[in-house]
């Protein structure tokens, strides 16, 4: 007869296993982009697991990111959304490396001499994009244009209890250029402009601090969907997708 301890062990042991046999917790995905006739099913910010399944039509791409990677689902069909994610770490790495927007000499940053200029770092602000910007540090603000050829300055001026403006310019050729916080400081929820050299208004920006660190796609981008970034959030999904189709 086995003794009250050893039914208790045996007891213990076979709870045990039964918790290693238990499928492991769904993985949570983001939609990050989505276009076509059911982009109001899916619309951006809606979290799905990787158990579900979305049904959609022809013209319909809707792209997922999760912990694992990135999935990009096209219509028509019903889709489940844990298949086959594209894993692309080195993208999504080189995209938010926090080092590019902190260093001091931009000037090595220029234009690849291919067709379209994509920016290089989701923490360089587009002059030409208005919106909310999250940043991990206000201090070290770089301004990102997307064309190259000739010499540019361009006006920023900050609105709150005293306007106060600096002028950045940008030499030939080069796409980045730091933000003189001593002539301009950034502060979160400031509302600031920026004046195009032909007197134009080219953008209309405001900056949100990100206080934690995300290293994960699907994370950073639940992020800046609840921040409002919207710009670089269009940046992230368009650079997960693109390497997820290449990767397929």
């Amino acid at each position: 007869m086995f003794s009250v301890r050893m039914k208790r062990t045996m007891a213990a042991m076979a709870l045990g296993g039964a918790a290693l046999a238990l499928p492991a917790a769904a993985v949570a995905g983001v939609v990050v982009k989505s276009t076509g006739p059911s982009s109001n099913s899916y619309p951006v910010g809606t979290k799905l697991d990787d158990e579900a399944s979305i049904t959609l039509k022809a013209g319909d791409v809707v792209t997922v990111l999760t912990s694992d990677g990135t999935r990009v689902i096209k219509g028509a069909g019903t889709f489940r959304v844990g298949d086959r994610p594209q894993v692309a770490s080195n993208r999504f790495a080189s995209l938010t490396r926090k080092r590019a927007a902190t260093r001091v000499r931009t000037g090595a940053v220029r234009a690849p001499e291919d067709d379209v200029v994509s920016n290089p770092s989701l923490w360089y602000v587009d002059i030409t994009r208005s919106g909310t910007f999250c940043l991990y540090d206000l201090a070290t603000v770089r301004l990102w244009r997307p064309g190259t050829e000739g010499t540019a300055t361009y006006r920023i001026t900050g609105h709150g209890e005293s306007d106060v403006q600096a002028e950045v310019t940008f030499d030939d050729t080069v796409t980045v250029a730091a933000l003189d916080p001593a002539r301009v400081p950034v502060t979160e929820g400031g509302h600031y402009m920026i004046t195009a050299p032909d007197g134009t208004t080219s953008a209309e920006v405001n900056f949100v601090l990100l206080a934690d660190d995300y290293e994960a796609p699907d994370l950073l981008a639940e992020a800046l969907i609840a921040k409002g970034c919207s710009v670089q959030l269009e940046a992230l999904a368009s650079t997960m997708e693109a390497s997820a189709e290449a990767a397929s």
